[in-house]
């Protein structure tokens, strides 16, 4: 999948996000990279059979307070190498990941700590007509 195809998707998947909560969503910049770095400790991260797939980096919006301002966006970063090696050679298949991924960062930014998101992602896989 080429660069641009990528970020498409990854634009397709945040629009995913019910209006309700993408409204929410301020200052954050999602980032394509190809390779993933080694996260430092205090990162939120998705990782998938022990490969780094994403990133959040930033102040998550319940941390916020009146003085949260004229500050560099927070940051999401997809990991593209990552994402296809889990994905496969089925474009379906790292779509899926993708979106995960980025509904995975997304809630993070929201406040969610990492046993939460793990939680909610289990529910709602358990969900009839829901999407992976």
């Amino acid at each position: 999948m080429t660069r641009e195809q990528f970020e498409q998707c990854v634009h397709e998947a945040f629009r995913e996000i019910p209006e309700s909560i993408r409204s929410q969503i301020r200052n954050v910049a999602f980032i394509v990279e190809d390779d993933p770095r080694a996260a430092r400790r205090a990162e939120r991260q998705i990782r998938t059979r022990g490969i780094l797939l994403g990133l959040y980096q930033g102040i998550p919006l319940p941390h916020r307070s009146a003085y949260y301002s004229g500050v560099l966006p927070d940051k999401i970063t997809l990991f593209q190498s990552s994402i296809e090696r889990i994905g496969g050679s089925d474009s379906a298949s790292v779509r899926r990941v993708i979106r995960n991924v980025v509904h995975h960062e997304v809630a993070h930014y929201l406040g969610m700590t990492e046993r939460d998101v793990r939680a909610w992602e289990r529910k709602r896989r358990l969900l009839p007509g829901k999407k992976g």
